[in-house]
Protein backbone atom coordinates (compact mmCIF):
# COMPACT_ATOMS: atom_id res chain seq x y z
CA UNK A 1 0.00 0.00 0.00
CA UNK A 2 3.01 2.26 -0.20
CA UNK A 3 3.62 2.58 3.54
CA UNK A 4 7.17 3.30 4.68
CA UNK A 5 8.66 0.58 6.90
CA UNK A 6 9.97 2.35 10.02
CA UNK A 7 10.79 -0.65 12.22
CA UNK A 8 10.58 -4.42 12.02
CA UNK A 9 11.91 -5.87 15.25
CA UNK A 10 11.66 -9.14 17.14
CA UNK A 11 12.48 -8.36 20.78
CA UNK A 12 12.08 -12.01 21.80
CA UNK A 13 9.53 -14.37 23.34
CA UNK A 14 7.67 -14.70 20.04
CA UNK A 15 6.99 -10.98 19.74
CA UNK A 16 7.36 -9.06 16.47
CA UNK A 17 6.57 -5.36 16.03
CA UNK A 18 6.29 -3.75 12.60
CA UNK A 19 5.81 0.03 12.44
CA UNK A 20 4.57 1.54 9.19
CA UNK A 21 3.89 5.11 8.09
CA UNK A 22 1.48 5.95 5.27
CA UNK A 23 2.89 8.19 2.50
CA UNK A 24 2.99 11.84 3.56
CA UNK A 25 1.74 11.10 7.08
CA UNK A 26 3.13 12.23 10.42
CA UNK A 27 1.38 9.26 12.08
CA UNK A 28 2.26 5.60 11.94
CA UNK A 29 0.64 2.30 12.81
CA UNK A 30 2.07 -0.74 14.54
CA UNK A 31 1.15 -4.31 13.72
CA UNK A 32 2.71 -7.56 14.71
CA UNK A 33 2.57 -10.67 16.84
CA UNK A 34 2.64 -11.15 20.59
CA UNK A 35 1.55 -7.73 21.84
CA UNK A 36 -2.22 -8.01 21.46
CA UNK A 37 -4.88 -10.63 22.03
CA UNK A 38 -4.76 -13.08 19.10
CA UNK A 39 -8.47 -13.76 19.59
CA UNK A 40 -9.40 -10.07 19.32
CA UNK A 41 -11.88 -9.09 16.66
CA UNK A 42 -10.60 -7.19 13.63
CA UNK A 43 -10.48 -3.40 13.86
CA UNK A 44 -13.26 -1.68 11.94
CA UNK A 45 -13.21 1.67 10.14
CA UNK A 46 -9.54 2.60 10.34
CA UNK A 47 -9.15 5.85 8.42
CA UNK A 48 -6.45 6.96 6.03
CA UNK A 49 -6.93 10.63 5.22
CA UNK A 50 -5.71 11.35 1.69
CA UNK A 51 -5.51 14.40 -0.56
CA UNK A 52 -6.92 12.59 -3.61
CA UNK A 53 -9.11 9.56 -2.96
CA UNK A 54 -9.35 8.68 -6.67
CA UNK A 55 -5.57 8.65 -7.17
CA UNK A 56 -4.99 6.69 -3.95
CA UNK A 57 -7.68 4.19 -4.93
CA UNK A 58 -6.08 3.69 -8.35
CA UNK A 59 -2.65 3.14 -6.77
CA UNK A 60 -4.08 0.51 -4.44
CA UNK A 61 -5.91 -1.22 -7.30
CA UNK A 62 -2.67 -1.31 -9.31
CA UNK A 63 -1.05 -3.07 -6.33
CA UNK A 64 -3.74 -5.74 -6.12
CA UNK A 65 -5.84 -4.29 -3.30
CA UNK A 66 -9.60 -4.68 -3.79
CA UNK A 67 -11.05 -1.20 -3.14
CA UNK A 68 -14.66 -0.08 -3.40
CA UNK A 69 -15.84 2.63 -5.75
CA UNK A 70 -15.59 6.17 -4.37
CA UNK A 71 -18.65 7.33 -2.43
CA UNK A 72 -19.43 11.03 -2.33
CA UNK A 73 -21.04 11.80 1.03
CA UNK A 74 -21.66 15.46 0.21
CA UNK A 75 -20.05 18.50 1.73
CA UNK A 76 -16.68 17.66 0.16
CA UNK A 77 -16.34 14.31 1.95
CA UNK A 78 -15.49 11.25 -0.18
CA UNK A 79 -14.65 7.69 0.82
CA UNK A 80 -13.41 4.39 -0.63
CA UNK A 81 -13.26 1.21 1.44
CA UNK A 82 -11.13 -1.93 1.60
CA UNK A 83 -10.12 -4.72 4.00
CA UNK A 84 -6.68 -6.09 4.74
CA UNK A 85 -5.83 -9.81 4.87
CA UNK A 86 -6.48 -9.89 8.65
CA UNK A 87 -10.05 -8.66 8.20
CA UNK A 88 -9.50 -5.10 9.40
CA UNK A 89 -11.62 -2.60 7.49
CA UNK A 90 -10.12 0.64 6.18
CA UNK A 91 -11.58 3.83 4.76
CA UNK A 92 -9.74 6.22 2.45
CA UNK A 93 -11.13 9.62 3.38
CA UNK A 94 -10.83 12.84 1.39
CA UNK A 95 -12.20 16.07 2.79
CA UNK A 96 -12.18 19.00 0.37
CA UNK A 97 -12.74 22.42 1.78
Amino acid sequence: MGFRLDHDVEPGTGMRVVQLTPPGSACSIAIGVGFSDPQAAPVQNLRLVVDDVEATREALLENGVAVSDVSDMGGGVRYAFFSDPDGNSWALQQISR
